[in-house]
């Protein structure tokens, strides 16, 4: 198995962008160099998205990147950073799947801060410095590699559509995102995916028996804050 340090610059990708973003990213290109070409185009992608010339982001330039980090992941999201979610969503087996990952976490001396431990930032950390190899290639091929191309599917044309309507129904006000960046972090998501195909020598998916739908599980969500937040009918008189 090639040396993983690499996932340690990854995982800098879908922490919450700093002034330092650029440089994040053309430091990880400069290390997939040579190796993973299609990847680096990918990233090549983001870095042009970027509202900036340089390695650092001004002051209006990192509150952009920012609202559309919060617009992808967290507020309205497209999708969810949370791997677990992604592909169990409530059931119990996400609860499994975190009994696991925060032993494998705690072992290899990676601090998952105040996120679970499997938020992406925390799972490519462990990746970087996971002691068991076997088990590791299990993780990637069964769940993160199906969960990272389910958070790429929901960038698609017709799911933003969906998830438009969606947030109309719910919120007065809908977050829109700018036409040319709005999308921007597909890019480093499908950059992961081409490496973990090439260290991990992933084939062909297999759907798994257990999955979520990001957006049914949103909208349920939804529905459910809309029913409490309703006022109880009144009582009729005896």
């Amino acid at each position: 198995m090639q040396p993983r340090a690499h996932y340690d610059d990854f995982a800098g990708l879908f922490d919450y962008p700093q002034v330092d973003y650029p440089a994040r990213v053309h430091r990880i290109r400069e290390l997939l160099a040579g190796r993973y070409p299609a990847a680096v185009a990918r990233l090549g992608a983001l870095s042009n998205a970027l509202p900036t010339d340089g390695e650092m982001l001004a002051a209006a330039a990192l509150d952009e990147v920012q609202e559309i980090f919060t617009r992808s992941f967290d507020v309205q999201p497209i999708t969810t950073l949370s791997v677990g979610y992604v592909m169990f969503g409530d059931d119990y087996k996400r609860g499994e799947l975190l009994v696991h990952l925060n032993r494998e976490t705690r072992e290899a001396g990676v601090s998952c801060g105040s996120e679970l431990a499997d938020h992406l930032p925390n799972v490519l950390r462990l990746i970087a410095r996971w002691q068991d190899p076997a088990l590791l290639v299990e993780f990637v091929g069964d769940i993160l590699h199906p969960a990272l191309e389910r958070m790429i599917a929901e960038f698609g044309l017709e799911r933003m559509e969906q998830r438009h309507r969606l947030y109309e129904k719910h919120f007065k006000t809908v977050i829109a995102s700018s036409a040319d960046r709005g999308t921007m972090f597909r890019e480093p998501l499908t950059a992961l995916v081409l490496v973990l195909k090439e260290d991990f020598a992933l084939g062909e998916l297999v759907r798994p028996e257990h999955h979520s739908d990001f957006l049914r599980s949103i909208g349920r969500e939804l529905d459910i804050e809309t029913d409490e937040s309703r006022p109880a009918p009144p009582r009729s008189r005896p």
